[in-house]
């Protein structure tokens, strides 16, 4: 019974979201804003389409999407054509072009290209890493989205591991998101060896879990591309907090800043624990004091919820801007605990402790002191 509950859950959490599908049309780069991703996937190959699939791939791909943004669009929003449905580049996220590398030789040497365009202060790389119950196009649309409204510096990059796209699939995606970790490291590896000096890695839900694992096993063995990552940023991560807390440990220092976007109110997350057993995740901590002793700082969105609560930070436009300015939020904070406005745009910061810091739009503020 306990498993036909925890399914309906999932079930009714994502079930009636659509789906993205991998649609070419090169016409769309000439309407809208066009983002160039460069991806590595652990999926495989549909020999019929020649779309990554849902399967895992021992082998990794590397590839190049440039994907179109509409501009009749408010930031946080994304859409995209059902598969039967015409596409309108004025409404619709398109892909214009796609590139598959056919080594890891290619994808290193037209990144080295990109790279070498940019001003020495705009070498960067920002990795996007998806979570549960995403396909390659869900992934692939959702990053474009991001980059675009958040305005990334320097490169787009997108890690692509094998989700099994389906919201009963909670297990085997977990299971899969361990199988990707060294395809995770390699995309690193080969990111640096192209000349990006700065990386920046933003992971979502279970992708964080995988982040996490990932750069565990880099500081064990003491990997010196370790110290281009610039910056973590995780988004409603599905991790346990003792493991989060074991895997943070393996660190001297963990990159900086080390920011972590969370609610208490995160429906999808409060299912999560159920299936683990867990009272809570990472993402939807009651007590911060539990990390309190770790060099992260704890965003609290809870005032922010809207629906599940499990992706606010990229669905609202107040939040986004935040990816884009962390440090920015971290100096301002230092030393000074008081309450600010005007750091973002109808959003409320104030240091609850060492750790966290509670956002709250201005009008829930206004409306709490006329109370």
């Amino acid at each position: 019974m306990r498993r036909i509950v925890i399914g309906c859950c999932l079930l009714a959490l994502v079930g009636c979201a659509q789906r993205a599908y991998v649609r070419l049309d090169p016409a769309a780069a000439q309407v809208g804003a066009v983002e160039q991703v460069f991806i590595g996937t652990m999926r495989d190959i549909n020999p019929e389409t020649g779309t990554f699939g849902n399967q895992r791939s021992e082998v990794e791909s590397f590839a190049r999407y440039d994907v179109s943004v509409p501009p009749d669009r408010k930031p946080g929003q994304i859409a995209f054509p059902g598969a039967s449905q015409k596409s309108d580049p004025e409404r619709h996220f398109l892909i214009t072009k796609a590139v598959h590398y056919p080594s890891t030789r290619e994808f290193r040497s037209d990144l080295a290209g990109k790279i070498r365009a940019l001003p020495r202060s705009e070498r960067d790389a920002v990795i996007f890493v998806h979570g549960f119950n995403n396909t390659f196009a869900d992934g692939l649309f959702r990053i474009a989205q991001l980059a675009h409204d958040i305005e990334t510096p320097g490169l787009t990059m997108h890690y692509s591991w094998p989700s099994a796209a389906n919201p009963l699939g909670y297990v085997a995606d977990r299971d899969s998101s361990m199988f990707a970790r060294d395809g995770l490291e390699t995309l690193l590896r080969e990111t640096a060896a192209a000349g990006v000096e700065r990386i920046i890695i933003v992971a979502h839900s279970m992708g964080a879990a995988l982040t996490m694992e990932t750069l565990r096993q880099m500081a064990l063995t003491n990997d010196p591309v370790k110290n281009r990552i610039a910056g973590v940023i995780l988004i409603s991560p599905d991790i346990d907090v003792d493991l989060f807390r074991i895997q943070a440990q393996s660190f001297d220092q963990l990159p900086q800043p080390f920011v972590i976007f969370g609610s208490s109110r995160d429906t999808a997350l409060s299912v999560s624990a159920r299936i683990t057993g867990q009272p809570e995740r990472l993402g939807n901590l009651q007590d911060i004091s539990r990390i309190s002793d770790l060099q992260v700082t704890y965003l609290d969105t809870t005032q922010f919820n809207k629906g599940a609560g499990h992706f606010n930070v990229g669905d609202n436009p107040a939040l986004l801007q935040i990816i884009g300015r962390v440090e920015d939020i971290n100096t301002a904070f230092s030393g000074d605990q008081r309450g600010k406005v005007g750091l973002l745009p109808g959003v409320v910061l104030t240091v609850q402790n060492a750790t966290q810091v509670i956002m709250a739009p201005v009008g829930a503020v206004a409306n709490d002191l006329a109370q």
